[in-house]
Formats: structure tokens, sequence, C-alpha cells
């Protein structure tokens, strides 16, 4: 139990801009082949939207103290990813998977407003598509 709490707690704060790796935690996990490969893949795919969803909020209810040390994205961040957004639009989330301009995506899906359902089903089928391809790698590296 501990080690699916881990899982989580990697894959929560990896979804926010703090550095974190939850998938070397993952394929960590995996390779020890001693819990369910479904209960990992979901664990982390749930940790890490959940945490996405709170960048959503950041964005949505605290861009004020963007200027703040401990606000998890620097202007330089937001401007790539509000550029990507704008471009994209809703579409855009697919790509909230992407080292360094994904999680910042999630807040300014927040600041421009994003509804917050179709918000969750693209984040996770971006975060969860992620996982899925590196569990099956992992697993067939195994074989």
């Amino acid at each position: 139990m501990l080690a699916y709490a881990g899982l989580f707690a990697s894959a929560f704060v990896a979804a926010t801009v703090l550095p974190m790796q939850s998938e070397a935690v993952l394929v960590g996990l995996l390779l020890q082949a001693e819990r369910a490969v479904l209960a990992l893949f979901i664990v982390a795919t749930v940790g890490n939207v959940l945490g996405s969803v709170v960048n959503w909020y950041m964005g949505r209810f605290l861009l004020t103290f963007k200027d703040r040390a401990w606000f998890p994205a620097s202007d330089q961040q937001l401007a790539r990813a509000q550029g990507w957004y704008q471009r994209y639009g809703k579409w855009s989330l697919l790509g909230s998977w992407l080292p360094v301009i994904g999680d910042p995506l999630t807040i300014v899906a927040g600041i421009l407003r994003a509804p917050l359902p179709s918000f969750v089903i693209l984040v996770t089928l971006a975060k969860g598509g992620r996982y899925a391809v590196l569990t099956a790698l992992t697993l067939a590296w195994l074989q």
C-alpha cells in the first residue's frame, strides 16, 4: 500500500512544476513485478490528473500570486503555454504530458477558464496515454 501511496504522491507532484519523476517511480514498481500492473497505471494516472486539476485551480484563482516564488510557473513558461493554448484551443491539453510546457499549459487552461469537465477528460487522455505507453514499453522490456 505504501508503494501505491508513493506512486500517487510522485505523480501528483510531477503534475506541478515542482521537480519530480513519476515515470521513474512507475517503472521501478513495474520492474518489481509484485504489484498489479493495472492498479499502478490507474494510481499514476489519477495522481497526475489530480495534480493538473490543482494547476487548473491555481490558474483560475491564484493568478494574482504569479510573482511569488512558490508559484509553479515562470512568466516565460506561462507565455509559451498561453500561446500554445490560444493556437490549438482545448485540444492543446493533449500536450499536457509534455515536459516543460505541459504543466504550465494546465495553469493557462485555468486562467483562460477552460471548462473543468473537458479539461479533466483531455488531460486524462494525455497523461494516461503517457503512462500506458511507458507501462507497455516496460512490460515489453521484461519479456
